[in-house]
């Protein structure tokens, strides 16, 4: 196992840096806040817990809280428009500090493509780096349920992503970023895990991360001591 200044290296030395978004690079959970705006709020906070806490699978309580709230499109887009996603305090200059050096960052999100994208498009990160689940919709706009296909809807997910972005760029360092039990599930294959707890702390991630921030001044120090 990697020692704290041992992972301080690979970070310094990553060539892809993955980031999860809600509660991470956002500051709020974006299934907490869709079922808010959809009236199911109470009930929905509760399985998210649940489900962060790494007590069921993460497809059973998608499956599970998405039934509850049934966004239709309409509901999805005026979420965006009328409460939009607040971006955590650093991440702006932590994503500019990585570009700057080459580095490619992701969004690898167990939430929704629509609003993970309108943060990529704020922080210009491309949207072919953002791996998050799909709504469905029919034709009316009424919900249609999500694409079970797509990695980020199952426990275990993100690993998956990050495996197919060493394959597909021959990455020799990817570092995985995040609050939740999913994130730090991803390293390996990812090689270094950062636990983040600057809007939400999940007491398992405190515990079992060897390196555990709450602010991302402490990544921006990291890399100008270089």
């Amino acid at each position: 196992m990697a020692s704290l200044l041992e992972l301080k290296e690979i970070f310094r030395n990553a060539d892809a840096v993955c980031f999860d978004v809600d509660s991470t690079v956002i500051r709020e959970e974006g299934i907490d806040e869709l079922a808010k705006f959809c009236g199911v709020g109470d009930a929905v906070a509760e399985m998210t817990r649940r489900a962060m806490g790494g007590t069921v699978t993460f497809k059973a309580a998608l499956t599970a809280r998405l039934g509850l709230i049934r966004p239709s499109y309409e509901q999805v887009q005026k979420l965006i428009s009328d409460n939009p996603p607040q971006l955590t305090p650093g991440i702006r200059e932590l994503v500019n500090r990585l570009h700057q050096r080459g580095v490619q960052v992701f969004l690898v999100s167990g939430g929704f493509q629509s609003i993970v994208e309108h943060v990529a498009l704020q922080l210009n990160i491309p949207t072919a780096n953002v791996f998050a689940n799909r709504l469905k919709f029919y034709f009316n706009g009424e919900y249609a349920g999500f694409d079970e296909t797509q990695p980020t809807a199952e426990s275990g997910g993100k690993g998956k992503v990050i495996t197919h972005l060493k394959e597909q760029f021959h990455f020799k360092n990817i570092v995985m970023i995040g609050d939740g039990a999913t994130d730090m599930e991803a390293c390996p294959p990812a090689d270094c895990f950062i636990g983040f707890g600057g809007n939400v702390i999940r007491k398992q991630v405190k515990e079992k991360a060897k390196w555990y921030i709450t602010h991302f001044d402490e990544l921006l120090k990291e890399l100008e001591e270089r």
